[in-house]
């Protein structure tokens, strides 16, 4: 199984998060906010907003980015075929950051509950 995060496996374009913003179907809790949309494409992809009012500094931006896509690349064969937006509510760092991993498994987990009990 590879566990690569290739330009096919990112939103990319307005378009694409206008998408998934606008089906509203979303969980969040402290550190995140998860938007999903499925998509006809065989496999997820994942779309991040980490505001400057979540992380004034931009290398504090990249790391919630980092980590957020390392999440995603590890867990993305368990995921379906659907489209992600994660939004970053509050920063973290290398001390609290089990933490935002443990709070965004446990989103996607919801979503997938959902997703689970919408389509039977």
């Amino acid at each position: 199984m590879a566990f690569r995060f290739r330009r096919s496996y990112r939103l990319l374009k307005t378009d694409e998060f206008s998408s998934v913003f606008s089906l509203r179907q979303a969980r969040s809790n402290a550190f995140f906010q998860v938007y999903m949309r499925p998509n006809p494409l065989g496999h997820p992809r994942l779309g991040l907003v980490v505001g400057k009012k979540t992380a004034k500094r931009a290398n504090r931006r990249n790391y919630i980015k980092r980590t957020v896509r390392e999440w995603f690349r590890l867990n993305q064969h368990a995921l379906g075929s659907a489209d992600y937006v994660v939004r970053a509510r509050l920063s973290f760092t290398r001390d609290t950051r089990a933490d935002a991993v443990t709070a965004l498994s446990a989103l996607f987990a919801k979503l997938a509950r959902c997703r689970a009990s919408s389509s039977s």
